[in-house]
């Protein structure tokens, strides 16, 4: 058998994610050439290598296990641990009647070996033991359960246990209750408390690694996220998505110059004069984003006649009045706090721009303009490129639907997106998502809650301005800024002070 190989995902590498579905048929694929068993036994020893490398001062292990195969993993972890001569608890929901046979086969290796079984959890467990949660895994949705858990049920109450417990939690596969494809709970299944009290969280992702864990509250519930596939190619089966990766940073011939690297233009800044709501700051944020991802020259359009003539804090930005831009040579970002007065500008900008990013109030606009769809629709016929880079609730009006209907279902709202309008789509939010037509999307592995601030969202608009000027296809400009946006969060030195949309435009 092979050795567990666990590996911990973090942020630097592309790697191919599978929904349920696929790795159903990886799973019967693998299985069907190898002895029986033989995965169930591969699971759970990995699952207890992993343990013992969290909790290395663990005397007792509670694993909560539930009637499926998942349960059976932690049943297999279970003999291994008890192996080892820790103290092994296992709260098993099933029954010998109507077990699986793996995991009834490892439900028997458990009970011969001597592990303990009990239906409560342990009363003592300290900050240095360790919980193991293999209730449901992907087994949730294998079964295509609809309907929520009955409350109080004993897999409700074993999950309310595993949620308070102080100690250390290790999910098996994907933490219970979690929808491995979309990273949003099933119905009954979200926690009642947030943020979550148990104070280090785990998952270890088998076979292979799913959407799920890195979208939507996804993140939250998985914790640090670990991977072992068991010895298993996925073949030729087709990623469900791609976890991004950083893109190298180009190399600058020293017999370049500012015109090697892409003129940007920032459309946006409705004036305080207009209906008392100014929002120069955000074209402002935009424009110095950009300049600091490396654009050659950026200008700077405010849809404000009484608009300053110069950004005393980044003298670089030009200030060019809208007529006075040459759309047809130019990238523009338009739409950050372009307020109602973007509207007057839309259809000339989707007309003449070849490489366009719509933010913020231009996505409004055109959500509330068929003509204005219409022609954002023609652009890709047109060879023009466009990036939509909405929030849920701006994809929602997008889509005609709803922002819990967009979150319910990240991938497939922003793959909507991107068939809808022809253009590639990011969808922010924790596990931002880079969708294209016809091409597999990204989710996005960087970021924090430091980003949950005014004028960000601005930052990464002139971010990826900056790449989509440089001449990198547009997806891949997306995926770039994306990334390098969410990084630039998570190096954020002071972890006391709060990360400012200005302070993270000047990270390039």
């Amino acid at each position: 058998m092979p050795v567990p190989t666990v590996q911990r995902i973090a942020p630097g590498l592309a790697r191919p994610l599978f929904g349920t579905a696929a790795t159903q048929r990886i799973e019967q694929q693998a299985a069907a050439g190898l002895p029986t068993h033989s995965l169930m036994q591969r699971a759970g020893l990995a699952v207890a290598r992993l343990a013992r490398a969290l909790a290395p001062h663990a005397r007792t292990v509670w694993i909560a296990c539930g009637p499926g195969n998942n349960g059976g993993d932690g049943l297999e972890a279970a003999l291994h641990l008890h192996q080892r001569g820790l103290r092994v608890v296992v709260s098993w929901l099933g029954s010998p009647e109507t077990a699986p046979p793996d995991a009834l086969r490892s439900w028997q290796r458990a009970r011969d070996a001597g592990v303990q079984f009990d239906d409560q959890p342990p009363q003592h467990m300290g900050a240095s033991d360790l919980c193991i949660d293999a209730l449901l895994g992907i087994g949730l949705m294998l079964n295509n359960a609809r309907s929520a858990p009955t409350p109080g049920s004993p897999l409700l109450r074993l999950l309310a246990h595993l949620r308070a417990s102080p100690a250390p939690v290790l999910a098996v596969d994907v933490p219970t209750g979690l929808q491995a494809d979309t990273g949003q709970y099933a119905p009954g299944f979200a926690p009642l408390a947030s943020p979550f009290p148990t104070p280090e969280r785990h998952t270890l992702s088998l076979l292979t690694l799913k959407p799920g864990l890195f979208t939507g509250t996804g993140r939250d519930s998985a914790g640090a996220v670990w991977f072992d596939d068991l010895g298993v190619s996925p073949g030729d089966e087709r990623p469900s998505a791609w976890l991004a990766n950083p893109a190298p940073s180009p190399a600058r011939c020293h017999a370049s110059h500012k015109g090697s690297y892409g003129d940007v233009a920032v459309v946006g800044g409705e004036g305080l004069s207009a209906r008392g709501m100014g929002m120069t700051g955000a074209a402002l944020l935009a424009a110095r984003a950009a300049l600091h991802s490396g654009a050659g020259r950026v200008l700077v359009a405010l849809l404000d006649d009484a608009g300053p003539a110069l950004d005393g804090q980044q003298p670089e930005l030009m200030f060019r009045h809208f007529s006075a831009l040459p759309l047809a040579q130019l990238t523009v970002v338009c739409g950050c706090g372009g307020g109602e007065a973007v509207r007057t500008v839309l259809a000339q900008v989707l007309a003449q721009v070849p490489r366009l990013v719509l933010d913020a109030d231009a996505l409004n606009a055109i959500a509330a303009d068929p003509a204005l769809q219409t022609a954002l629709q023609g652009r890709a016929q047109q060879g023009q490129v466009t990036v939509l880079t909405p929030h849920p609730l701006e994809a929602a009006r997008l889509l005609g639907s709803t922002a819990s209907h967009v979150q319910a279902d990240r991938l497939a709202a922003a793959q909507a997106l991107a068939d809808q309008f022809g253009c590639v789509a990011v969808l922010k939010g924790s596990g931002s998502i880079v969708a294209a037509p016809g091409q597999v999307a990204h989710i996005n592995p960087t970021g924090n809650a430091r980003l949950a601030s005014a004028g960000t969202g601005d930052v990464l608009a002139g971010m990826l301005g900056a790449h989509l000027a440089a001449g990198t296809d547009a997806t891949q400009a997306a995926v770039a800024a994306v990334w390098a946006h969410g990084w630039a969060a998570d190096q954020w030195p002071d972890s006391s002070a709060p990360l400012t949309a200005s302070a993270l435009a000047r990270c390039g």
